[in-house]
C-alpha cells in the first residue's frame, strides 16, 4: 500500500524549466503548474542551484500569478551543493551543512518560492564533513517554526542516513535509479527505502535510454519491439512502469517540460509489467539473464 500518498507519484522535475533548459517564460510556467495539477501532477522539485539559483525565483513569480491553492500542491526543494556560477562567489564547487547555511537556504527558497512553507527539505548530496548534529540542530529549527514539513536527503549511502539519523530521522531519499542506471538495487539503497519505509524518489527515470546509442540501449530496444506493442505503450512509460514495480514503490522525478511527455508519464502508473517481462528488461540492460 502506497504510503506518502500526499505526494503525487510522478513528480514534476523543474531542473530544465529555467536556463538549465527549456527557458520557460512566466506564462508557460504558469501554464505547465496548472497541467500538471489536471493530469494528478501535484508534487515539484526544485533545488537551490538549479538555474545557477534562479529557477526558483521564476517559478516562485509564476507560482505567485497562477491562482494555485498552495494547499493543492507539495513543494520540494534541496540545498548543500555550493555551485561555482556567475551568482555566487565560491571558488570551487563544495558543500555546505552548517546549521546556519541550511536554515539561511531553506528560507531563501521560501522567499523565492513565495511560499511559507516547504513539503519536503532536502540535503542535495552527502558531504565528508556533514555533522549529524549540526544538521539535527537546523531541521528541527525550521520544524519549529513551520517552514518545513518533512525532511530527507538525496544521494546518500544507507551508512550515511545512519548517521544522520543518530540525531534525526531522515523520511526520504532521492537517488539516481533507471533501468539503465540500477546500482541502488544492488548497493542497500532501495533496500533501506523499503525495509525502514522511506519516501523513495528517482531522479533521471528513463536513464540513458534516449540520451546515449550504445550496445546497452541497443538491447533494450530489440526487447522494447514487442512490449509496446503488448502492453500498448510507449518505450518512456515501459521505463517508468518497470522503475515503479519494484516494491520500493519509488516515485519518478520527470524531468520534462513537455505536456504531452508528462501526461504520458502519468499513464505509466497504471501498467502492470508480469514478471518474466521485468526481468526480460532488467536482463536486456545488463547484457546477462540474473544470475
Amino acid at each position: 500500500m502506497e504510503k506518502y500518498t500526499n505526494y503525487s507519484k510522478i513528480i514534476a522535475g523543474t531542473m530544465t524549466w529555467g536556463s538549465w533548459g527549456k527557458q520557460l517564460t512566466t506564462r508557460e510556467m504558469i501554464d505547465l503548474m496548472h497541467h500538471c495539477l489536471d493530469i494528478d501532477i501535484s508534487t515539484f522539485d526544485h533545488a537551490d542551484i538549479y538555474g545557477d539559483y534562479t529557477n526558483e525565483i521564476e517559478f516562485g513569480v509564476a507560482f505567485n500569478q497562477s491562482n494555485i491553492d498552495r494547499a493543492s500542491i507539495q513543494l520540494i526543494s534541496k540545498c548543500g551543493i555550493q555551485h561555482t556560477g556567475k551568482t555566487r562567489n565560491n571558488k570551487v564547487k563544495h558543500y555546505n551543512y552548517s546549521k546556519e547555511y541550511i536554515v539561511w537556504s531553506a528560507e531563501q527558497s521560501l522567499q523565492k518560492l513565495k511560499t511559507e512553507y516547504l513539503d519536503l527539505f532536502l540535503l542535495h548530496r552527502p558531504s565528508p564533513l556533514m555533522q549529524p548534529e549540526e544538521v539535527a540542530e537546523a531541521i528541527s529549527q525550521l520544524r519549529k517554526d513551520g517552514k518545513i514539513k518533512d525532511f530527507g536527503v538525496s544521494n546518500f549511502t544507507p551508512s550515511q542516513i545512519a548517521l544522520l539519523e543518530t540525531e534525526i530521522p531522515v523520511m526520504g531519499n532521492q537517488v539516481e535509479f533507471s533501468l539503465t542506471a540500477d546500482a541502488v538495487m544492488y548497493d542497500g539503497t532501495l533496500d533501506d527505502i523499503l525495509a525502514n519505509k522511506r519516501f523513495g524518489m528517482a531522479w533521471s527515470p528513463l536513464g540513458s535510454y534516449f540520451r546515449k546509442d550504445d550496445e546497452q540501449t541497443e538491447r533494450i530496444k530489440k526487447v522494447f519491439t514487442d512490449f509496446q506493442e503488448k502492453y500498448g505503450t510507449n518505450e518512456s512509460q515501459l521505463l517508468l512502469a518497470w522503475l515503479m514495480q519494484h516494491p520500493a514503490r519509488i516515485h519518478p522525478v520527470v524531468g520534462t517540460a513537455n505536456p504531452d511527455r508528462l501526461k504520458d508519464s502519468v499513464k505509466a502508473n497504471s501498467i502492470k509489467l508480469e514478471l518474466e517481462d521485468w526481468f526480460e528488461m532488467l536482463a536486456a540492460s545488463q547484457g546477462h539473464v540474473v544470475p
